[in-house]
């Protein structure tokens, strides 16, 4: 888990707070008005920095949303997408050059500068209390995260956005909740949990499809529930978001919780639409008596699900009018979705199509190349093809300019040369893995 702070986050949310994104300016941190007054003045100072904006605001203008947290949800998207600068934004997107001649020409990398320190320090008086709420999480569930090698999650900090509103994002096997801490405000822990139970589950519904499979009946117990459509046609979401919700049952308020309280929250979920919400909450009370972990319990836990049962359970709901809105964006925003499907089909052992997703991808130029490369080379290690796999490790890292996705090309072609018994070569991938890791991190 990291909690970070990220100049290319904050100088998207810079240029829209210049464009006229007010939301909640009152309650925001001083740092926001702040660094809105320095780039003001920095417009006034050239031609180019007031065509630059001038440019940039019509583009906001004309994107804008009429809810203002709609507005900034898909600049965090966006910005979270980037590369970041000082280098070009590397993505093919109309907003692009009108943002990086906005960076450009008003030095918003001038005015980030002096404020890094500043940053620094919101998310060291942040990091302590998001630890402990992580831990506690991982201690319930009698799980790991450092389990969870090749994923990441991380929580971004910047005082430019609205301190009410939260953005949670899955970008394949990464996770991330954006946060703008406002005036003396705490952070809103419930919402980090909920997006690291994320992290933490959607993994292992993946490794289950025969299951998944088997409860897919379910999903027309809720065609008229007001959940989101995303929820009605796969089921894997649906548990996932039903286990979710139990645990948060469970766990809100620790031992001191009101039973009638955790029953409220339970039927909250069953009214929307959650309708194993209440399985799950029962075999979280046998659960937590049990010595076993959660990766060793989750099998037996989502395939004694009795279809029949729970279809008669969730026929006697009766549905609310309309649902919370769903906290994580699980799909990418600007391209397509073939890595993130080609990853969840390698992680669910359906090796064939990951390959077709990946290579479509790569020949179609529209993602990233370095990660369909390290999935085709994952395909080819599980087929046991050890020259096919070093050959599309070694041209990711070529091209890939994803820390995670370079240490981990550079550890499998350890492990080939190991094989292969070429310890000298091994030993080289090993380091070079090392610092990609202190890059990553």
């Amino acid at each position: 888990m990291a909690l970070d702070t990220s100049e290319t986050l904050f100088s998207v949310l810079t240029a829209i707070n210049t464009c006229g994104y007010d939301q909640e300016l009152g309650a925001s941190h001083p740092l926001r008005s702040q660094i809105r007054s320095e780039v003001a003045k920095s417009i006034q100072s050239t031609p180019e920095a007031k065509e630059a904006t001038r440019a940039m605001c019509q583009f906001y203008d004309e994107h804008r949303q009429p809810d203002a947290s709609r507005t900034l949800a898909q600049y965090v998207s966006f910005a979270l997408y980037l590369n970041g600068p000082p280098a070009p934004f590397a993505l093919k997107a109309k907003i692009l050059p009108l943002l990086q001649k906005f960076y450009d020409s008003v030095g918003l990398h001038s005015i980030w500068q002096p404020h890094q320190e500043a940053y620094s320090a919101l998310t060291s008086g942040y990091h302590e209390p998001v630890a402990k709420m992580l831990f506690d999480t991982e201690i319930y569930l009698k799980i790991a995260s450092s389990q969870y090698l090749g994923q990441g999650f991380t929580v971004y900090l910047d005082p430019m956005g609205a301190p009410g509103q939260i953005n949670a994002r899955n970008y394949g096997s990464n996770y991330f909740v954006v946060i703008s801490p406002g005036s003396g405000s705490s952070l809103k822990m419930d919402q980090i949990r909920h997006t690291y139970l994320h992290y933490l589950l959607d993994p292992l519904a993946l490794k289950y499809p025969t299951t998944m499979k088997r409860l897919t009946p379910l999903l027309d117990s809720v065609k008229t529930a007001p959940i989101d459509e995303s929820f009605k046609t796969d089921v894997t979401l649906l548990l996932t978001e039903c286990f979710i919700r139990a645990i948060e049952a469970r766990t809100t308020g620790g031992n001191k919780a009101p039973e009638a309280e955790r029953e409220q929250a339970v039927e909250g979920s069953l009214q929307q639409g959650f309708i194993l919400t209440r399985y799950f909450y029962d075999a979280l009370i046998k659960f937590e008596k049990d010595p076993a972990g959660l990766r060793n319990a989750y099998g037996d836990i989502v395939s004694n699900i009795d279809v029949g049962k729970e279809e008669k359970r969730a026929a006697q709901v009766q549905f609310a009018n309309q649902a919370d809105p769903e906290l994580l964006h699980l799909s990418r925003p600007m391209e397509g979705k073939l890595l993130v499907t080609a990853e969840q089909r390698l992680s669910a052992g359906d090796v064939n199509n990951a390959q077709k997703l990946a290579q479509e991808a790569l020949d179609e130029k529209s993602e990233d190349p370095g990660r369909a490369l390290f999935i085709l080379a994952q395909v080819a290690t599980m087929n046991r093809d050890m020259q096919g796999a070093r050959n599309y490790f070694q041209r990711a890292l070529e091209v890939a300019r994803e820390p995670k996705v370079v240490a981990w090309s550079h550890i499998y072609l350890g492990r080939i040369f190991d094989l292969q018994e070429n310890r000298e070569a091994a030993v080289d991938q090993y380091r070079a893995a090392l610092n990609a890791g202190r890059v990553a991190a």
